[in-house]
């Protein structure tokens, strides 16, 4: 690592706290450890402060300022992401429709010099996220619109249940929602062998409170996320502001790349890097979504 990339490394994020440059130190592994527990135990973990708290504002503002890029639509969907009309047994959960309300800023519209993209390219950081979730290593999503985006969740919107289709996800809050905007998750309410509809349904019909957990989250915290497997939402935000969360994705293999379908869902537009790659998905599990 050279000394610049360090110098910016050093001035983002509060390196004596989260040792990214220095993964074998105590500090380092303590953090490495902590993180490791929580995500096995809860499959989320929270770095709080992982930005400097001087930046806070920063970050706040570069995002904001990038936010009405995003694509916005408002759309009628299911918890697997699947088409509404798809023919399902009566009790199925997915049938159960939500309106999804928050928009996306594309990676080709956020400034490569703001402080999400510089941690999201940064190697060390790479290294750091792959350590914590026990894996050897992390590569930047192939797709020129994913990879890094921004959430954008609108006054009066929400980003409804639902499951990832990747197997973690690396986010940031960036700014707060005045009143709601909450985070919620299940956590390991299915696995890869079992869609588990039963406890779906009674969380989506509002009898599975017992299963719902509630994490506080402010701008600049780093939340390492096992978003496949937990059934998870935004709540509806309320008053003047929008919540924005910066979300960083990777992959554990090279040239991923997302499909048609679900690219124009959520930027509006599609790449020739789409189409071309079109029909060679590779999934890792039989779930529905």
């Amino acid at each position: 690592m050279s000394t610049a990339e360090a110098t910016t490394l050093d001035r983002v994020v509060d390196t004596a706290r989260y040792p990214l440059s220095e993964p074998d130190s105590a500090e380092g592994q303590d953090v490495v450890s902590r993180a490791r527990r929580e995500l096995a135990a809860v499959g989320c973990t929270v770095l709080p402060d992982f930005v400097r708290p001087s930046l806070r504002e920063i970050l706040r503002e570069e995002c904001a300022a990038i936010a009405p890029r995003a694509h916005s639509d408002v759309e009628t969907v299911n918890v697997y992401n699947i088409a509404v009309d798809s023919e399902l047994p009566e009790e199925h959960p997915g049938r159960r429709t939500f309106q999804r309300g928050n928009a996306f800023v594309a990676r080709d519209r956020v400034p490569a010099k703001s402080l999400i993209s510089r941690l999201y390219s940064h190697p060390d950081f790479q290294r750091f996220v792959a350590r914590c979730f026990g894996l050897p290593k992390l590569h930047e999503l192939a797709d020129p619109l994913s990879g890094l985006v921004l959430n954008v969740v609108a006054p009066g919107m929400e980003h409804p249940w639902h499951f990832d289709t990747n197997e973690f996800t690396v986010s940031m809050l960036t700014q707060q929602a005045h009143s709601g905007g909450d985070f919620e998750y299940c956590p390991n309410i299915r696995s890869a062998r079992d869609e588990n509809f039963d406890d779906v349904r009674a969380v989506l019909d509002g009898r599975g409170e017992r299963l719902v957990r509630r994490l506080p989250l402010r701008p600049g915290d780093l939340q390492l996320f096992k978003g496949r497997y937990a059934l998870h939402r935004v709540s509806p935000v309320g008053g003047p502001a929008a919540r924005h969360s910066a979300i960083f994705a990777y992959s554990e293999r090279p040239g991923v790349i997302g499909s048609v379908a679900r690219t124009r869902q959520l930027f509006g537009r599609v790449l020739p890097e789409h189409l071309e790659c079109e029909g060679r998905a590779v999934r890792g599990d039989r779930l529905l979504d």
